[in-house]
């Protein structure tokens, strides 16, 4: 159905920037809400970050408001994930997730329908 490959994630020290990258193998990207979540070790899944379909809403997770950013570029079917000022506790496998069904916030991982395997991001101190 929907196939999401994330790439990008890596180590990188505290203060660095990392640009998390999720193409989307789908034929009609654009009717799709895509989010972002983070899961770190034993801890639950939690929302990061989403962007409506045409990228002109975004929402964000007070913990990354002002550090990340969430953009698409629907003529790639790719959605991005910038993270700047990184800090340790935005250590986490980083997944990005698809769902034609949402119309705002989705800051929920069980209101998406199709997710992607997941990228390592650790930020060392």
């Amino acid at each position: 159905q929907v196939q999401l490959v994330e790439s990008g994630g890596g180590l990188v020290q505290a203060g660095g920037s990392l640009i998390l990258s999720c193409a989307a193998s789908v034929r009609t990207f654009r009717s799709y809400y895509m989010g972002w979540f983070r899961q770190a070790p034993g801890k639950e899944r939690e929302f990061v970050a989403a962007i409506s379909r045409s990228g002109g809403t975004t929402v964000y997770t007070d913990s990354v408001k002002g550090r990340f950013t969430v953009s698409r570029d629907n003529a790639k079917n790719t959605v991005y994930l910038q993270m700047n000022s990184l800090k340790p506790e935005d250590t986490a496998v980083y997944y990005c997730a698809a769902d034609q069904t949402i119309q705002t916030k989705g800051l929920r991982d069980r209101e998406y329908d199709y997710w992607g395997q997941g990228t390592q991001v650790t930020v060392s101190s």
